[in-house]
């Protein structure tokens, strides 16, 4: 995002963010189209991540930046393997997914440790998806409203393991709906 004096680049990413969130709920948006209108506001606005996190304003900032980037990316190979025509390309979208998702969650690592661990509850969520099951888990940072975090990152799984914060229970998502809706 070009630096603009005096503008606030989180609020205005966030109070976007949660405008797009809210058409969704309210249906007037599909999750495939909240998908896309945050790629394309992320675009149209010059958003890049921060090389360096350590705020958790940033972290969480990435962490947005990185999963709708892997989300849009995942909608594009969808696209092309529909057609069934330029798998290279399609395989290149993938990969762009994997390195997407690894950059998410190292900025969740980031949120953490930001946080020393400290005021986050992480387990396992109910999915509707097989591919899912028994891998998605949740993050929820209870000191900061609304900040719900998911991942399937056995690494990061093994560091939460080892802060003592992880738990085999199986719950609802916080946002099961979005969750479980697929694009």
């Amino acid at each position: 995002m070009k630096y603009v004096p005096r503008q606030n680049i989180f609020k205005d990413f966030f109070q976007q963010r949660e405008a797009f969130i809210v058409q969704y709920k309210n249906g007037d948006m599909t999750k495939k189209e909240y998908i896309e209108e945050s790629y394309f506001y992320m675009k149209q606005n010059d958003i890049k991540p921060f090389q360096k996190m350590d705020s958790f304003e940033k972290a969480i900032y990435n962490y947005q930046y990185y999963n709708m980037m892997a989300k849009y990316c995942y909608l594009q190979a969808k696209e092309i393997k529909k057609y069934g025509k330029h798998s290279e390309k399609q395989r290149e979208y993938l990969q762009r997914v994997n390195q997407y998702y690894y950059q998410k969650d190292k900025s969740t690592m980031a949120a953490l440790e930001v946080e020393e661990f400290r005021g986050v509850e992480v387990y396992y969520i109910r999915t509707k998806s097989s591919y899912l099951k028994d891998q998605l888990y949740e993050i929820v940072f209870k000191g900061h409203k609304g900040v719900i975090l998911h991942s399937k990152s056995a690494w990061l799984r093994e560091r939460l393991e080892d802060e003592q914060i992880f738990s085999e229970v199986i719950k609802n998502s916080l946002i099961e709906n979005y969750i479980n809706e697929k694009y």
